[in-house]
């Protein structure tokens, strides 16, 4: 785990084309600490492991070996800010099976305006909440 973690903190320093010097100066360490990470001699502390997962814009299970997945949130689907056609409205809430299923909404029998409506009113609820989880 030790070089699989060391390897993993050079590579990603080198993507971004950072010294250990400035990588270092981030994290608030020494030099020669990050070159003993680097080189497997050393194992960062759980929280250097965080803000080393930060800063590269990766997960701790990357890093120490547990995953090959660099970025699992890269790919995410985002959200639009807001419906502007119908069929754009529809296809969000149809694919969304738990909100037609539960609140018992059909959207066959509403309006093009009631679907905008609805959907852009789902999109609201969803950034509310959000906010509350986001880490």
């Amino acid at each position: 785990m030790k070089n699989k973690l060391g390897k993993r903190i050079k590579q990603l320093r080198e993507e971004k084309e950072l010294s250990q010097l400035q990588l270092a100066k981030i994290l608030n360490i020494s030099n020669s600490t990050l070159s003993q990470y680097e080189a497997g001699n050393r194992v960062p502390s759980d929280d250097v492991k965080s803000k080393i997962a930060k800063i590269f814009d990766t997960t701790i299970d990357y890093l120490v070996g547990n995953s090959d997945v660099k970025n699992p949130y890269k790919n995410k689907p985002s959200l639009p800010e807001e419906f502007t056609s119908p069929e754009e409205a529809i296809k969000f809430i149809l694919h969304k099976n738990v909100i037609m299923g539960f609140g018992g909404f059909d959207v066959n029998t509403m309006s093009d305006e009631e679907v905008l409506e609805f959907a852009n009113e789902l999109l609201n609820q969803l950034r509310l909440i959000s906010y509350k989880y986001k880490k």
